[in-house]
């Protein structure tokens, strides 16, 4: 009897101590959420009996408590949109019934080997919604502009990939763009016309007495591929770079893409970009605060034609 008893007693008081170690565990293995942002996209997965919501708001708040519920628990998770339409696709190339939630579980779990999603920090999922829309429409852009890279080939001259020599050239060019433009917090735009859409990447930067600028991350590397792409590509497109210092003014810099060289501006040039309606053609008061600039010298002429 005494043995049975200590075996019940190592068995109880080893239980907590396995449950704790799988919770563990649990807090080690990430997950991955796949979201319908989108009220179209939500209404074409009630095509499917087993998807059970049928109120886009109500959906919204599941998972909302649910992404909550995952982080209360210290899990880290990540959150990507859901594509029905890529979705039907995946169940019909892997021989999927679509209408399980076995087939929606495979698909999400293929969506986190992808780049385009963000990991959950807390955010109400009102706010989360269109950082996520802005992260997919940033991949996207930035596996559009890859493609032209990749597209444009070798040079005929020399041989060379033209792809690689333009990021490489748009990488020292950008470097260039936020050295020379001194202290303060700065805001470029690039924008390039290119054959399916516009081609629009946004990069922020600060520098200044001890701080070294960052456009080596995920902005930056966006940036220098759809700044590459028009380089490679040879057409129009242009460059804005929006300074604010301490001085309690703003300065603006402008750039044109032109037969695959970034070209400086004049200051006319730029004042008449800004103060100019892009749709009607009128003229824009000029804001307050703000000092219309010349472009600068950043980038070498290209070599490649």
């Amino acid at each position: 009897m005494p043995r049975s008893n200590d075996t019940r007693t190592a068995t109880t008081t080893g239980r907590p101590a396995r449950n704790g170690r799988r919770r563990t565990l649990r807090r080690e293995a990430p997950s991955t959420v796949g979201l319908l942002a989108d009220a179209g996209d939500f209404a074409a997965m009630r095509g499917y009996r087993s998807f059970t919501f049928d109120d886009h708001r109500d959906y919204l708040d599941h998972v909302d408590r649910l992404l909550r519920s995952l982080a209360a628990q210290g899990i880290h998770t990540t959150v990507t949109l859901f594509d029905p339409e890529e979705y039907a696709d995946f169940c019909a190339d892997c021989g999927l019934d679509p209408d399980t939630s076995g087939a929606r579980t495979r698909f999400t779990a293929e969506l986190a080997g992808g780049a385009g999603g963000l990991p959950y920090a807390g955010q109400p999922i009102d706010e989360l919604v269109p950082l996520l829309v802005d992260a997919a429409v940033r991949q996207a852009t930035w596996e559009y502009a890859r493609s032209l890279l990749t597209e444009v080939g070798r040079c005929a001259d020399c041989g060379e990939d033209i792809g690689t020599a333009s990021i490489e050239r748009a990488t020292r060019a950008l470097r260039h763009l936020v050295d020379r433009a001194g202290p303060g917090h700065h805001h470029l735009v690039c924008s390039v016309p290119a054959r399916e859409e516009q081609l629009v990447a946004v990069l922020h930067a600060d520098s200044g007495p001890g701080i070294r600028p960052r456009v080596d991350g995920r902005d930056g590397l966006d940036f220098v591929t759809v700044l590459a792409a028009g380089l490679a590509l040879g057409g129009p497109g242009g460059l804005v770079l929006r300074s604010t210092t301490d001085s309690g003014r703003d300065r603006v810099h402008g750039w044109r893409l032109d037969r695959g060289r970034l070209v400086p501006l004049s200051a006319a040039a730029v004042f008449n970009a800004y103060c100019t309606d892009a749709d009607t053609g009128d003229p824009v008061a000029p804001e307050p605060g703000v000092d219309y600039c010349p472009g600068y010298e950043v980038d070498e002429p290209g070599p490649h034609h």
